[in-house]
């Protein structure tokens, strides 16, 4: 059975200003937003709780990839900071990954929801002439593979596109995060080469959909995530009558 999935803003954007205006601005639409590498950098991590105060919930995407005795402390970090979801490159490997989870799991979460721990497979700005393994190992190989690890590892997910998230929904675990981003209303893929629509990853099986441009650098921000909202409502509709058609939500 086809889920709505969470819709998560993503605030790519340099300026403190610029993302505080966009949280408020479409605070009425999604309890969600992630908070990335340029904004993180640009403004540090007060960022986090000033996007907190807002009543939202922080995906921090930092995509941490170290030693494991780094990424333990800088986990530690970013769950003091009072993140909700935290990704993690699942090409450190799992001695990495299993010093992620320790920092998350000796923590006491009785006053808040213990963060989510996801894995990002391959960034879907990659294709396969982006990769510098053999030619007979091809994207549909790899992400599938480094998802069931991520799973096996114990981690909440993984980080994949549309294209993916059909194939690993199937072998995952029920509660199992699938974050999609590279999400893209119209036909415009910009720099993402492994991009689909809302509806395709609503119904590939997403749990999360990351979009960004096509709201934060619309004309109009707040009507453009509504629009998006609309489509997943009227694609749900559609799917719990057996039906394609849309209809207003």
């Amino acid at each position: 059975m086809t889920h709505k999935p969470r819709v998560v803003v993503a605030l790519d954007v340099s300026s403190r200003e610029q993302a505080l205006d966009l949280a408020r601005t479409l605070r009425p639409a999604t309890d969600w937003v992630k908070i990335g590498l340029e904004l993180f950098t640009s403004c540090g991590p007060r960022i986090v709780q000033e996007i907190k105060d807002l009543d939202y919930n922080v995906f921090l995407d930092l995509k941490l990839m170290d030693i494991p005795n780094t990424v333990r402390k800088s986990v530690s970090n970013c769950i003091d900071l009072g993140v909700d979801m935290l990704t993690l490159h699942l090409l450190g490997g799992e001695k990495m990954i299993n010093a992620a989870i320790d920092a998350r799991d000796g923590r006491d979460f009785q006053a808040r929801s213990r963060p989510a721990l996801v894995g990002v497979t391959l960034l879907t700005s990659l294709d396969r002439s982006d990769l510098p393994w053999p030619e007979s190992r091809s994207l549909y190989d790899v992400v599938p593979d480094l998802a069931s690890r991520a799973g096996r590892w114990g981690l909440d997910g993984v980080v994949c596109s549309g294209g993916e998230a059909a194939g690993i929904k199937k072998s995952a675990m029920e509660d199992f995060c699938l974050v999609t981003p590279g999400i893209r209303p119209g036909e415009t893929l910009e720099d993402q080469k492994r991009a689909v629509t809302p509806s395709m990853a609503m119904e590939a099986g997403a749990t999360h959909l990351v979009i960004g441009r096509p709201v934060t650098a619309s004309r109009d921000p707040l009507e453009s995530l509504m629009q998006i909202r609309r489509e997943l409502s009227a694609n749900l509709q559609g799917a719990a009558y057996g039906g394609h058609g849309k209809e207003s939500a």
